[in-house]
């Protein structure tokens, strides 16, 4: 039914609402909620407190991106307005709604070999290097060691979309020491990668259809990753705004496409943790838009074929 046709309205409510639509009273019409809209203090108030709690960075332009994320939660919550949410979340002890804040803020937006060129990158470039430099100084008859961080690793696609690529690489991999760590700052994001389980329309972005024949199984209405390429990885809640502390050191490092969402200062604070969690001679691939020219100098950018990488100088 369409708001600003009377004619299927019963007579008295067509009289009242025929002269301006913007008059309509909402509560007339059983099922149909006035959404809450967003005032200018309360998106200072929600900015800077998802600022604090996620580094995300959120344009005081950006108020539709407040109301489509939270309204679920503000009507779940039973709030009437995004102050009263606000201070709910504020005073939770539990910080349960905090995580639900994070979480919808949060964009997850990721798929299988997504962008293809890093994949290829990975592939045909960066580990058969690794694998050279770590053979050359390993102990004779132990594994090679492989250390792979996915940083921001959303619901768990990339990091599965490199052990993939690293089965078919490096097979058999008993050869190889492989320790793959997925993070990100979202609960729901880390709890469905770690399950490895994804819905037919997660399944067909990026994935082509010999690989998930190799590499799920269909599980009702949805495919689940083999076990051997699930137990390659390892899940954590991360925030690349906090500590680095105990993160350890890694030969490849991907953190692409979330940097874009932090300030330039935090960027550069990320960086340059990042730098010092990444080997020698390691390797940084980021989002193929991003670019960390003017953000850490202590990197340099190299190019193979189509993909540009980074390395510590």
């Amino acid at each position: 039914m369409s708001l600003t046709t009377t004619g299927n309205l019963s007579p008295s409510i067509s009289a009242q609402a025929a002269p301006s639509t913007s008059k309509l009273n909402f509560d007339a019409f059983p099922g149909i909620k006035k959404s809450i809209k967003v005032t200018t203090e309360e998106i200072k108030l929600l900015s800077q407190y998802i600022y604090t709690i996620s580094g995300i960075h959120i344009e005081p332009s950006k108020a539709y991106l407040l109301e489509t994320r939270l309204g679920k939660l503000l009507e779940k919550e039973r709030c009437e307005s995004f102050s009263e949410f606000y201070y709910k979340a504020k005073s939770d002890p539990s910080k349960m709604l905090e995580k639900q804040i994070v979480d919808a803020i949060t964009t997850n937006e990721t798929l299988f070999f997504r962008d293809a060129n890093p994949f290829e990158l990975l592939k045909y470039k960066i580990v058969p290097e690794v694998v050279d430099k770590r053979s050359a100084s390993a102990l004779p008859g132990m594994p090679i060691p492989i250390r792979i961080w996915s940083a921001a690793c959303s619901t768990g696609q990339e990091i599965f979309s490199i052990a993939i690529v690293l089965k078919e690489l490096l097979s058999p991999l008993n050869r190889y020491n492989i320790k793959l760590i997925g993070s990100d700052i979202s609960d729901a994001a880390i709890r469905q990668a770690s399950y490895g389980t994804y819905n037919k329309f997660e399944i067909e972005r990026g994935l082509p259809r010999d690989r998930l024949l190799r590499y799920f199984s269909a599980l009702g209405e949805n495919w689940k990753i083999n076990d051997e390429i699930r137990s390659m990885a390892t899940f954590r809640k991360f925030n690349l705004m906090g500590s680095f502390n105990g993160i350890g050191k890694f030969d490849i490092i991907f953190c692409r496409n979330v940097a874009i969402y932090f300030k330039l200062e935090d960027r550069i604070k990320v960086f340059e943790k990042i730098a010092d969690s990444l080997e020698n001679d390691g390797y940084l691939v980021i989002g193929a838009t991003e670019s960390l020219t003017g953000v850490c100098p202590r990197f340099i950018p190299k190019r193979h074929l189509k993909s540009i990488f980074y390395q510590l100088k």
